[in-house]
């Protein structure tokens, strides 16, 4: 086939197998471009996990309903996750910078927009527009950096992309409480528009167009139709899926539905002149072994987080800046371990660093798995320490697997690709251990109960409680006697951090086998900067 052979083969001239001279002025400067691209970057990552924190603002303030709001975070992760490689494939084809730049004016529009909406509909529209925007963004950020730094230094300025994205997804917490509870939750948005000009200024001074030889001419419209509706089907039933029961034939259904669409687009990929994703780029072991292995990061991470959240607030009672806080150990160890990690990466290649990084995330998991409700600041600040630790090297370096093992002319497409498996992961993970949690609760609440010679309650009643409980909140009513209260309070809270080891223990279970996906791993065979395209 064509395309294969453009992938396999990858003809360029003799002078695009070097990497290109150093620049000499502003415009295409290796760590200048670093610096425009993280500004972007930043905004985004920020922007995922700092809404969370407006949500209850948004609904009081906008009379939503809880499906609204829920509406404002799923309308945004499915954009995001749907158009991922559709965006990659764009800025192959047009170029990062024009994609990276359109990527940024729209983003920072979109959220302005939402600061101004008095609706929450017009909240959730503009909500799913930041997801495109923020799709187009993502990947040409690392199609930029592949094509701007020479092979030697590309797993450093990987490690500072990554050290950027995990300190803002966990910053997002602090300032967004902060700014809930000082300005407006409308604030939460109008922040992007200052750093959105500012990154756009810095773009349009600094970043420098880059075209592979070998770069896509067309379009492959029925590949973006057909991954587009299988990755719909795909994230819609992962977010639905506790709501609706996973037995259920809506769940079902629409699993069902992405595999049928999933195995139809590998299909119709072997028969188009230029693929969406050319199916011989996955026959890089390493490139492969990278994607799996950023589902499964992304599972045990994200999953895993989503319950910490609950356990600081409902639990230790924290207040959401509090919890943050609390979080720092993580923050700091992923910003200070991601340019080590690429250091160390570029140094001895990835293998060893990715299985040891896998290692200590398992390690984190099951110590995790031991949290107690009177549990300490600082055993909790070491498990989350550790944790931050050996996120670091996975984040670089099964980024850095993906994308070098893929030729430049397909570059934001395995950018895409890197998204994607963090969005898959991600959603994955919260749904599968929020379903491990919810039968470990379904299982110990009513001998909990019983044994703490509460009054009895009906199963209607005992479903309600575990809804609740699931979170971490003691389902008292009001005007409950306080030595009720109290019982209850104590048997929420065992229940749920019972529930929670469970979930951990399975979370680091999957840790165990990322590290062993990630002895596959190997240095990017096409890690060449500039315009050179190597082979898989």
């Amino acid at each position: 086939m064509t395309s294969q052979t453009t992938v396999e083969k990858a003809p360029r001239e003799p002078e695009d197998t070097l990497a290109p001279a150093p620049a000499k002025g502003l415009r295409g400067h290796p760590w200048l471009t670093l610096f425009a691209v993280a500004i972007g970057v930043m905004m985004v990552a920020l922007d995922g996990t700092i809404v969370a924190i407006a949500n209850p603002a948004i609904q009081q303030d906008l009379n939503a309903s809880l499906a609204d709001v829920q509406w404002i975070t799923n309308g945004y992760m499915l954009a995001l996750a749907v158009s991922l490689i559709t965006a990659g494939k764009l800025g192959d084809r047009f170029g990062h910078r024009q994609t990276f730049l359109i990527g940024i004016a729209g983003f920072a529009a979109a959220s302005a927009a939402i600061g101004f909406s008095d609706s929450v509909a017009l909240v959730i529209v503009f909500r799913v527009l930041q997801g495109l925007f923020g799709a187009l963004l993502m990947p040409a950020a690392l199609g930029l950096l592949r094509a701007t730094f020479p092979a030697e230094k590309l797993n450093m300025a990987i490690g500072i992309w990554g050290m950027v994205i995990g300190a803002s997804t966990a910053g997002g917490p602090i300032l967004g409480g902060v700014l809930v509870e000082h300005v407006s939750w409308q604030s939460v948005f109008f922040i992007n528009v200052p750093v959105g000009v500012i990154a756009l200024l810095f773009g349009l001074v600094i970043l420098k167009d880059h075209r592979a030889e070998n770069a896509p001419k067309s379009f492959d419209i029925g590949g973006i139709v057909l991954l587009s509706q299988a990755m719909f089907c795909l994230i819609w039933s992962l977010i639905k899926g506790s709501e609706w029961g996973w037995g259920d034939v809506k769940t079902l259904g629409f699993l069902g539905a992405a595999l049928v669409l999933f195995v139809v687009f590998a299909l119709s990929q072997k028969n188009v002149r230029e693929p969406l994703i050319p199916l011989a780029m996955f026959r890089s072991v390493a490139l492969s072994a990278g994607v799996v292995l950023m589902v499964l990061m992304a599972f045990a991470f994200m999953g895993g987080l989503f319950f910490v959240t609950f356990y600081l607030q409902n639990v230790h009672g924290m207040s959401p800046v509090d919890s943050g806080l609390h979080l720092l150990p993580l923050t700091a160890m992923m910003i200070v371990g991601s340019p080590l990690a690429g250091a160390a990466i570029t140094r001895f290649g990835p293998r060893v660093p990715l299985v040891g990084g896998m290692a200590c995330v398992a390690v984190a998991m099951f110590g995790m798995s031991q949290l107690a409700v009177g549990t300490g600041t600082l055993t909790m600040s070491l498990w989350f320490a550790l944790l931050g630790f050996g996120l670091a090297p996975v984040m670089v370096g099964a980024t850095e697997v993906i994308v070098g093992n893929a030729p430049m002319e397909l570059s934001g497409v395995a950018g895409g690709l890197q998204q994607a498996a963090m969005q898959v992961g991600g959603s994955l993970g919260t749904a599968v251990l929020g379903a491990v949690m919810a039968t470990r609760v379904d299982a110990d609440l009513a001998d909990n109960w019983k044994a703490a010679e509460l009054p009895p309650v009906d199963e209607a009643q005992l479903d309600q409680a575990s809804s609740a409980i699931e979170v971490g909140m003691p389902p008292v009513a009001p005007g409950t006697p306080t030595e009720i209260a109290v019982k209850i309070t104590d048997v929420a809270h065992d229940t749920f951090v019972s529930g929670m080891s469970f979930a951990f223990m399975t979370a680091g279970a999957v840790a165990v086998v990322a590290a062993l996906v990630a002895m596959l791993t190997k240095r990017g065979e096409n890690a060449q900067a500039g315009m050179g395209a190597g082979h898989i």
